[in-house]
Parts: C-alpha cells; sequence; structure tokens
C-alpha cells in the first residue's frame, strides 16, 4: 500500500480546482509570464531592467545541473538576500503581490520573497505541482506570513524569508497554515483532530532520530474570509 501524501503541517486539507477567489495570485502569473526586460540601466535602478534580468539569469544558469536540494537551499539564500519592505511603504496600497522582476528591482513582503521563490524553481524545472504558495498565521509573532512548501521525496520542506536554513514542515510547530496555492488548485487548511497530531509528532520524532546528523531535511467563501484576514 502506497504512503498517504503528508499535509502540509499536519493540517486537514480540502482541496479545490477553482482559483477565482485568487485574483492577485492569477495576476501575479500572468504579469511574471508577460513581462520582459526591454530596457538598460543598472540593478540599483527600482525599474525592472537588463542588468535585474542579468543576475537572475545569471544566478538561474549557475544552480542548472545541481541536486534539488542544493538548489533550495541556494534559491532560499538568493532571494532572502533582498531587503523586506511591507507593501504600504512599497507599493502605497494595504497589498500587493509582486512578480519576481518586480521584487528584484523594489524588493518585497513575505508572500513576494515566496513568490520569487516559486517562481525561480520554476525555471529550474521544478514542476509547479510539487510547490506552493502558503498562507499561514505565525502563532509566535501572532501575524500572518506566507512561505513556500515545496514536495521533495516524502518531505516538505519549507523556504522562508525569515529562516536561512530549509526546514522539513514536521519541525514548525508555530505556524498554522490558512490557505496554499499552486497554478493547478488552491487548498484550505483545517486544524488536525487530536489524533491526527498525536501520529504527526510520533512521525516527527521517528523523522528526528532518523535525521539525527542534521539536513536540509532538518468551502470558497470562507477561505475568501480567511484570506482577506491573513495578507489583506
Amino acid at each position: 500500500m502506497a504512503a498517504a501524501k503528508p499535509s502540509l503541517f499536519g493540517s486537514t486539507e480540502v482541496r479545490s480546482k477553482s482559483l477565482r477567489s485568487f485574483p492577485k495570485w492569477s495576476g501575479v502569473l500572468a504579469r511574471y509570464f508577460a513581462q520582459k526586460a526591454t530596457t538598460s540601466g543598472d540593478c540599483t535602478s527600482k525599474r525592472f531592467n537588463r542588468c535585474h534580468q542579468q543576475r537572475w539569469d545569471g544566478f538561474i544558469a549557475e544552480q542548472q545541473g545541481r541536486d534539488l536540494d542544493l538548489q533550495l537551499q541556494s534559491v532560499n539564500s538568493f532571494i532572502n538576500k533582498a531587503k523586506y519592505i511591507v507593501d504600504p511603504i512599497n507599493w502605497g496600497v494595504k497589498d500587493y503581490w509582486a512578480t519576481p522582476a518586480q521584487f528584484l528591482s523594489r524588493f518585497g513582503d513575505c508572500e513576494d520573497y515566496a513568490i520569487a521563490k516559486y517562481l525561480t524553481l520554476r525555471r529550474l524545472g521544478v514542476p509547479p505541482e510539487r510547490m506552493r504558495i502558503v498562507i499561514l498565521q505565525d502563532l509566535n509573532l501572532r501575524s500572518p506570513h506566507a512561505v513556500l512548501a515545496v514536495f521533495h521525496d516524502d518531505r516538505i520542506l519549507i523556504l522562508d524569508n525569515q529562516v536561512e536554513r530549509i526546514v522539513d514542515h514536521r519541525f514548525i510547530r508555530h505556524y498554522r497554515p490558512i490557505y496554499s496555492l499552486s497554478e493547478q488548485a488552491w487548498w484550505l487548511h483545517r486544524p488536525a483532530s487530536p489524533t491526527t497530531r498525536a501520529k504527526a509528532r510520533a512521525r516527527s520524532k521517528t523523522r528526528a532520530r532518523s535525521n539525527a546528523s542534521g539536513s536540509v531535511g532538518a468551502g470558497v467563501a470562507t477561505a475568501a474570509k480567511l484570506r482577506t484576514r491573513a495578507i489583506h
């Protein structure tokens, strides 16, 4: 019997194929595929130009052919070097989802880091169905946050602008997922039952023992309301 596919942070997931309730996600993807650097300039400019494009292209060329674990760590570190700027200051609006081009030239906030990592890994050949943008609540900071989740082998690896190291989702206790997005679908996340959480903790302990040396692996209306609370 095949092993059950893990769920993000041990939550109960409800999948839907309709992305109509997420225009910011659909919009950023549409702008990304249409955007090209057509003007010259230097990399200090806040307007995306050939310098930004060449810097991104050069980084991706360096990563081609490397092991995926190494690519994930490199992409996380490369994108995390960008300055964190909240949307009201950066864009003059409460919430804006930026393309990698906009992020590379003007920086951004948590979901912009996650989007830039998603589309960088997509360019490196990671299948979109193996990645999700995750909108969650940080229970320690008591604030909304966004990360990238990558499904790799039997692990879900979290790429986070707040943490330099990539961490298996089973070892993160202070994140409560609200919803997650891919190009094909979205998932509503609900807290798991006590029994499910107990099983997840037991699996995590087993995984922790086996990885003791440490490694990279160490309905729509309801979602719309949650989405509004989380990022808007």
